[in-house]
């Protein structure tokens, strides 16, 4: 609900401040008293574009601000989620353009763009009148108007679409891949048959590559050590020191322990002496190798880092390379099989689809009967009787909605030919018959703040009456407010407004006034007789009031 404006030097006003309230709300007033400028002040802060210079002769800045109450669950909570901006019980909108024409816009009191604000406005008001090109004339809303009405769950189809197009997807995807893989099948096969006889296997080339260096350095050292092991050995110093010990302890008797010491020292020696001689030994043993093992080595080596150069990959990754070659190979065996499984599953999708685009069409066919009738029944008291309203819908391209495609057609005399609602009706006939398909199509607890801008424009008397009940129907159950000359339309007003020019110090300026029971007389009485209110016209006004 619209709960407050708050306009600054916009136009003709200098500074006003308006409360509105549930219900029905009207605004009244001699023609160019500026009615046209709270709806274009209106406008302007929910971003719609309008005329450009909105900025009051000689102001810096024109300002707007509207206050709107947002109870849980309205459709404006996720446009501000999607927007990242906060969203609370109250929502204050303000818009300011500045002299030079720039806007800056504030959506509680954080800054927003005016796509932001337009797309809040989706949500917030809908604005009807004779050149309503947002709301019922449009024909790409039809189908959701009509959808609106008939009050069928859309999600089972709009879910059957996309899983028929996810099937459709994954069909196509499996075909390119195997028709890809089947034009690379003679390479992956000859590919596979060289990985598998080579077989190679994670870590192989560290491995030859550490067995190759040491097979080569045993190879050069050997001579060296061989020639070392035999100084130490027997015939060498192990020998000698073996015979040194031996004339020693011959001796030992002799020498008055003088050479107890030398004797156990050389004993010592000749204990690590041993222990080095099998070491080299145990070295010499491991350097024995078959050239031809060498040879082998290199070989396989050779071979490994050969095919990871052809293939492009470490040599520790050809394992994993035959693993995926030999994927695309059974992929290329089983892709009969894949292609059957996922054709079946997209006609299983698109039959599903099919089945709850048709089950949806019927519906629509039914409320578009329904609808039909509905309006026949709504123009009559509008003095519109012979017009024939019409639902048609015609196939269209398959889509998450269906099949249908829908437009409201008009044929305004017997035998006329129909057409488009814009192009068929006049004024005052197009104005009556969106004042009587928004009454068909609305379905109560509306979050939208319908404003119908001189809607009964053309009409008078019981039509005109029947016009202003028709609105006060819909303010029943939405909070409604309409621009209106009608004297019959104001008189079922919940809360009237009256908007003036005034003039003071050479400056024309617009002031709106809430109306107490009195003054509605009095404005009510003036919209029947003009500018000399008459003792009749009071009576008669009245008399409008109490019915």
């Amino acid at each position: 609900m619209l709960r407050h404006l708050e306009i600054r030097d916009v136009l003709l006003i200098d500074r006003l401040d308006l409360d509105f309230a549930p219900g029905l709300n009207v605004l009244t007033g001699e023609t160019g008293a500026g009615k046209s400028i709270l709806l274009d002040c209106l406008g302007f802060v929910l971003g719609w574009r309008g005329r450009a210079d909105l900025v009051r002769q000689g102001a810096s800045q024109g300002e707007v601000t509207a206050v709107f109450d947002l109870p849980h669950g309205h459709p404006a909570r996720e446009v501000l989620a999607d927007a990242g901006l906060p969203a609370e019980d109250e929502l204050i909108l303000r818009r300011v353009n500045g002299a030079d024409g720039r806007k800056t816009a504030w959506i509680n009191d954080r800054r927003a763009s005016g796509e932001v604000l337009r797309a809040l406005s989706e949500s917030l008001v809908e604005l009807h009148g004779q050149h309503d090109d947002r709301g019922l004339l449009n024909p790409r809303g039809h189908r959701a108007l009509l959808d609106a009405f008939m009050v069928r769950d859309a999600a089972p189809l709009r879910a059957a679409w996309h899983a028929r197009r996810q099937a459709a997807t994954a069909l196509a995807e499996a075909r390119a891949v195997l028709e890809k893989a089947r034009a690379d099948e003679d390479y992956l096969r000859h590919a596979v048959a060289e990985l598998d006889k080579l077989a190679p296997a994670p870590g192989e080339e560290a491995a030859l590559d550490i067995k190759r260096r040491t097979m080569q350095g045993a190879e050069r050292i050997r001579e060296d050590v061989a020639r070392a092991l035999q100084i130490l050995g027997g015939e060498g110093a192990e020998g000698a020191m073996v015979d040194a010990t031996r004339w020693l302890e011959g001796a030992a008797d002799r020498a008055e322990g003088a050479l107890d010491a030398p004797i156990a020292a050389l004993s010592r020696a000749l204990i690590e002496l041993a222990e080095a001689t099998g070491g080299i030994e145990d070295a010499l043993s491991a350097m024995d190798f078959d050239p031809h093992e060498l040879e082998a080595t290199e070989e396989r080596l050779f071979a490994l880092r050969a095919l990871a150069r052809k293939h492009d990959v470490l040599a520790d990754d050809l394992p994993g390379l035959a693993d995926d070659l030999r994927a695309k190979l059974g992929a290329i065996d089983a892709g009969g099989d894949t292609l059957a499984r996922l054709t079946d599953a997209l006609t299983a999708a698109q039959a599903d689809y099919d089945r709850l685009a048709a089950e949806t069409s019927a519906a629509r066919g039914a409320a578009a009967a329904r609808l039909d009738k509905a309006m026949a029944a709504e123009l009559a008291p509008l003095k519109m009787e012979r017009a024939v309203f019409q639902t048609l819908l015609s196939p269209a391209e398959p889509g998450p909605d269906g099949v249908d495609q829908v437009a409201f057609t008009v044929a305004t005399n017997p035998g006329a030919p129909a057409g488009p609602l814009d192009r068929i009706a006049s004024g005052g006939e197009l104005s009556r018959f969106l004042l009587a398909l928004k009454v068909c199509l609305s379905r109560g607890n509306d979050a939208l703040v319908l404003i119908f801008d001189e809607i009964d424009r053309g009409v008078g008397g019981a039509t005109a009456d029947a016009v202003g009940r028709r609105l006060a129907r819909l303010a029943e159950q939405a909070q409604v407010l309409v621009v209106t000359h009608s004297p019959q339309v104001a008189a079922l007003a919940s809360h009237h407004f009256r908007v003036a020019k005034q003039v003071r110090d050479r400056v024309t300026t617009s002031r709106v006034e809430v109306l107490d029971a009195g003054a509605r007389v009095d404005e009510i009485a003036r919209m029947l007789a003009g500018e000399e209110i008459t003792p009749e016209a009071r009576a008669a006004a009245k008399a409008l009031l109490r019915t």
